[in-house]
């Protein structure tokens, strides 16, 4: 018999936070990347993701100079500190309590960020499947370039799909929670829409249709 699919955004939805542009901040932090011109661009590249009319070839161009830069060994080696110092403490306090209802489905966090970025995350809070960004790395280097689709507005339902279709995976109804108006396509898809900590244009679409709206940003009584 067929289990259900149960789908989470993880940045400003499981996190209360945004794990790319922490990321960014923690590289400024850890004196990898020139502060004033980085820090400025990575808010540039944050906005146009919150307003829906981010260029992801350009900003993965821009993201992923510092994997071309220091090579991966040594941005891998940043990531437990990067876990530990920056994202666990924007962990949301009703995140384990959502994951854990959703316990006996297939749960998998579907993100646009970049699959070097959160596979540790995925990793910490013991979801299985991971779906996001992939950049292309050619003879153990990355490139600067997305590899295949970006996991981003639409193409995470594409990215979604070509999963399910390699796992083989059969379900009955798939939950999806997301605060991002970038998630609508992938909200309209799911069976059981979850509007989580939603902007004022996500938050009306929501009501309109009748979604529930919820916040993880304390644990259920």
């Amino acid at each position: 018999m067929a289990g259900n699919l149960a789908l989470f955004d993880l940045d400003n939805t499981l996190l209360l936070g945004d794990s790319d542009y922490s990321w960014g901040e923690f590289l400024v932090a850890e004196g990898l990347v020139d502060a004033e011109t980085y820090f400025q661009k990575n808010r540039d590249f944050h906005e146009d993701y919150k307003a829906g009319q981010l260029d992801m070839n350009a900003f993965f161009a821009f993201s992923l100079q510092p994997l071309i830069d220091h090579g991966l060994e040594t941005l891998s080696a940043l990531r437990p500190k990067f876990l530990r110092s920056v994202v666990q403490p924007m962990i949301a306090p009703g995140a384990a309590a959502l994951l854990a209802s959703h316990q006996q489905d297939t749960r998998v966090i579907i993100t646009a960020t970049s699959h070097f970025i959160t596979q540790p995350i995925a990793q910490w809070f013991g979801v299985d499947h991971l779906i996001a960004t992939d950049p292309e790395i050619v003879d153990g280097c990355a490139t600067g370039r997305i590899a295949g689709t970006p996991c981003y507005q639409a193409g995470k339902i594409t990215k979604l799909k070509a999963w399910l279709q390699a796992s083989g995976l059969s379900y009955e109804h798939s939950w999806f929670y997301s605060d991002s108006i970038n998630d609508l396509p992938l909200l309209e898809w799911a069976d059981h829409p979850h509007v989580v900590h939603p902007d004022d244009s996500l938050r009306a679409i929501a009501t309109a249709r009748g979604w529930p709206v919820i916040s993880l940003e304390s644990e259920p009584d």
